[in-house]
């Protein structure tokens, strides 16, 4: 089976029915994803840099760490000069359920977010999945088309197909 790559336009928000934390985007075949754009608090930019330093040295030690997040990509943006902050995230799961696994995992681990830092959001974040879901509703920039090169392929398929790959290629060079 030949895999094409493909793109998908999403409607507006308004045509979507409402799940526990808002619109229910659809898969695309970038899978499911959002973006938000917030304010930084005045003076917090270092502190949002430095938890990425933070989150980059803790997935040194356990590269796992946001696995159940079923994350393809995340990518943080400071802009504005430090003034505003962008979050993006693609990943497996519904926003409901990816919320939820968030939530719990950075409660697991005892540590905090990033979000910390935006004006606005929700000091009882851990404990309010509601107003954790509301703050990234209201900062969520939807996008109107996404392209997938391999499109709705999950992060769990794409590392079982590299495994497969390198379990072939050890195998051809132990024949040879």
């Amino acid at each position: 089976m030949e895999i094409k790559p493909q793109a998908a336009v999403i409607p507006k928000e308004s045509d979507f029915e409402q799940g526990k934390y808002g619109p229910i985007f659809p898969k695309t075949p970038a899978c499911y994803g959002f973006t938000i754009v917030a304010r930084v608090k005045p003076g917090h930019a270092e502190a949002i840099r430095e938890y990425g330093y933070t989150l980059a040295r803790a997935l040194e030690n356990d590269p796992y760490l946001l696995a159940p997040l079923k994350l393809h990509y995340l990518r943080w943006v400071l802009f504005d000069d430090d003034a505003r902050f962008m979050y993006q995230a693609i990943f497996d799961t519904d926003f409901d359920k990816y919320t939820e696994d968030a939530i719990a995992l950075f409660t697991k681990a005892g540590v905090s977010t990033a979000f910390e830092n935006l004006e606005g959001f929700p000091e009882d974040w851990k404990t309010n999945p509601e107003a954790f879901g509301r703050f990234v509703r209201e900062h969520h920039c939807p996008s109107f088309i996404e392209y997938g090169e391999y499109p709705y392929v999950t992060a769990d398929e794409i590392k079982k197909a590299l495994r497969i790959k390198n379990a072939l290629s050890e195998m051809l060079d132990q024949l040879q």
